[in-house]
């Protein structure tokens, strides 16, 4: 049976999604060596629990990543022309900006190690280190989402015409993306031992399925994602509730087994830290779509607005927020010279690299975007708020013709 091509409805609420997202990113990178530092601080109570609780951020991308591709794509005839075009867009707007981040990251560690225009490599040794960095997405430590996102798009037209010609795959969809990926997790552990598997888009296949299980059968959960809890069908209410308390629990045991490990408790083995994770990054992921859809129904104007642009930065801003987080880092020793290390000082630094990060990620992008052509080269897609608005042509002669 052939699919007909139906123009998908418009979800404002995904940017508060991507938002919500990119917080839990900016929350995780700048409390990561603060885990470390502050474990003789009572701060380090606080900076633990942001820095696990947060950690939903890169797996929720991910699932909202296929969840938009599924809804747009899941309706629609695949043939040639989708595919060029599905390839088109990715190539232009996100390995073209990947490419040339992970040349500006190259260039920057060099900068921070000393070694730039040293002479301590040759070009024909530099350009190996960057080629081997850009295929293996190491070019800097959060340059992997785009290059598992890049393994993903190689992936979509083959996943797309599985999950379309078979309703036993597209109904079982997420479990099979949890077997598929914990029997890789278990093949590296005991055989393969590949050291960089977070960079590989199998690490992540539950989230994929989850997105386009979500998707591919979203007239089913609209209700549950349009409605308040009140007027939910019961049984819709029951597991509603159910997975909102289920991710608190989760939530709760994961922040409390890191928090024993950093400070030296006890050790476990990788398989706790795998699950924990992946079980409360799966939770969050599916709290975050309810919330971000009743954040949008009852939240402030001012707020959506405000999340809303920031979710339509969110690729930008990930792009660039290592760089200010970077140089804002530098500043440690002048600040603690300043201002005696304590609990309240020190986390005050800490978040101040959150805010620095976000801020001037958030007004450089914005601006690059609004004003420099051909911006989209670097950062990615233009948010249609952002471009310049061409101004309408004189309006023509009344026509009786309502065709259009």
């Amino acid at each position: 049976m052939s699919s007909v091509s139906i123009k998908k409805e418009r979800l404002p609420q995904l940017d508060t999604f991507r938002a919500l997202a990119i917080l839990g990113v900016l929350h995780v990178h700048s409390t990561s060596f603060a885990t470390i530092e502050s474990v003789h601080l009572k701060a380090f109570y606080l900076i633990n629990f942001i820095n696990v609780f947060f950690r939903y951020g890169t797996p929720s991308f991910i699932m909202l990543s296929s969840f938009v591709l599924f809804y747009n794509y899941y309706n629609r005839p695949v043939d040639a022309k989708l595919v060029g075009g599905f390839y088109k867009k990715r190539m232009l707007y996100i390995l073209l900006p990947y490419v040339l981040f992970s040349a500006i990251y190259f260039i920057y560690k060099m900068h921070v190690a000393g070694t730039l225009g040293t002479g301590a490599e040759t070009y024909g040794e530099m350009l190996a280190r960057y080629w081997k960095n850009l295929k293996e997405g190491t070019g800097y430590t959060h340059l992997y989402f785009v290059y598992i996102s890049v393994q993903f798009y190689i992936l979509f037209p083959l996943m797309l015409l599985l999950l379309k010609s078979s309703k036993w795959v597209a109904r079982w969809a997420i479990p099979i993306g949890l077997v598929l990926q914990w029997a890789f997790v278990f093949w590296n552990k005991y055989d393969l031992h590949y050291a960089t598997k977070g960079s590989l888009a199998i690490t992540y296949l539950s989230y994929y399925m989850i997105g386009a299980f979500l998707a591919i059968h979203f007239d089913k959960i609209r209700g549950w994602l349009m409605n308040d809890s009140k007027k939910l069908p019961t049984k819709v209410w029951f597991w509603n509730g159910m997975l909102w308390i289920s991710w608190a629990a989760v939530v709760v045991v994961h922040v409390w087994f890191y928090q024993e490990i950093r400070l030296k408790h006890f050790t476990a083995n990788s398989l706790w830290y795998e699950l924990l994770w992946n079980v409360h990054t799966m939770l969050t992921a599916l709290v975050l779509m309810r919330a971000s859809f009743l954040l949008y129904r009852k939240g402030p104007k001012w707020l959506i607005k405000m999340l809303t642009r920031l979710g339509e930065l969110s690729f930008a801003v990930y792009l660039v927020h290592p760089l200010v987080l970077g140089y804002y880092r530098d500043t440690e020793d002048w600040f603690f010279s300043h201002f005696q290390m304590g609990s309240v000082t020190y986390f005050a630094w800490v978040y101040g690299g959150l805010l620095s990060a976000l801020i001037a990620s958030w007004i450089v992008t914005q601006a690059i975007l609004r004003w420099i052509p051909g911006a989209w080269v670097l950062l990615g897609n233009v948010p249609g708020s952002l471009r310049k608005k061409k101004k309408a042509p004189p309006a023509p002669a009344a026509s009786t013709d309502r065709s259009v």
